[in-house]
């Protein structure tokens, strides 16, 4: 079974204060409130992150977990957005948009993927932040590793100038688009309107605002042989678009529980073609304006040896 979108691995990052972030609270318009107090938000975070991982660990995901003890980094539970792998032995660490979610870059990660796995390189950009740039992950691009396009959404996430300098080193072409929601904001981040699967996508066509851009991307996705998966911003909301394929004892599809609810029974079907839907319970997590694929960082790197930490 081929793993090039669907990797076995993952990072994920443990988080004992966790809380909506303030300093993200503008332009994410998927954050909420969390109507507990901070100690109990927290502790139903850590609960909500531990079954997840246990679920993921289940389906046979290998899962690398990092314990966070910051107080001062919120959003430390999505490290999806400072680092991602690439195929090759290659690792690209971002900048970041918020002062606070910079903090977030542990090179302890770093070394434990060296350690791992085959690392060929490490390019960092995120001295970039120092010129007001920020290219956050693979939360500002939805990679299609196997049609090596990196789909965007324009917006204070996603530098141009940086993307293509991404794209260049790593050997993706920028598929760049406008896309707002149905109240009429910017979408902050390209992955909560979009997931890429071996065989399908999910997207929202209908938030990309160009009919025309909304045509080729549509166009794009089929071209490279994806069943395209068209979600209403009604399952974008409820956070349909934010998965992740990954390979454990088969391919699955790893969504939260809130996100399997919204999916209608045909597009259920598309997917169960090609894998099998693995629904996480993540409510608390998801007041921070992220969901299950931000927290997932994937690992398309070769094992030195299989670990599981």
């Amino acid at each position: 079974m081929s793993q090039l979108q669907a990797p076995g691995a993952v990072v994920m990052i443990r988080p004992h204060h966790f809380c909506s972030n303030p300093e993200t609270r503008d332009d994410n318009a998927f954050q909420t409130l969390a109507r507990e107090t901070a100690d109990v938000t927290s502790a139903q975070a850590l609960a909500e992150f531990d079954a997840a991982v246990a679920a993921l660990r289940g389906a046979g995901v290998n899962v690398h977990v990092f314990d966070d003890i910051s107080t001062e980094t919120p959003d430390s539970v999505f490290p999806n957005n400072w680092f991602s792998t690439h195929a090759g032995g290659h690792v690209a660490v971002y900048p970041m948009y918020a002062a606070n979610r910079r903090k977030e870059r542990r090179w302890d990660v770093i070394e434990r993927l060296k350690r791992d796995y085959r690392v060929q390189d490490v390019i960092d950009y995120s001295g970039l932040e120092q010129d007001g740039l920020a290219l956050e992950g693979t939360g500002a691009m939805v990679l299609d590793h196997i049609g090596r396009i990196a789909y965007t959404v324009k917006s204070n996430r996603a530098d141009p100038v940086l993307l293509e300098r991404f794209c260049t080193h790593f050997n993706f072409e920028p598929m760049v688009f406008e896309a707002r929601d149905a109240q009429g904001r910017d979408v902050y981040h390209t992955n909560v309107l979009m997931g890429i699967g071996t065989d399908y996508a999910l997207i929202c066509l209908d938030m990309i605002t160009d009919p025309t851009r909304r045509v080729e991307v549509a166009a794009r996705l089929e071209e490279t042989g994806r069943r395209v998966i068209d979600l209403t911003p009604e399952q974008i909301a409820g956070f349909a678009g934010n998965a992740l394929e990954l390979t454990g004892h088969s391919r699955l599809l790893a969504l939260s529980s809130r996100a399997a609810e919204v999916l209608r029974a045909d597009q259920i079907a598309i997917i169960e073609r090609s894998a099998t839907l693995l629904p996480l319970s993540i409510p608390t997590i998801e007041t921070a304006g992220g969901s299950v694929r931000c927290m997932l960082a994937a690992i398309h790197l070769s094992p030195r040896e299989r670990t599981q930490s």
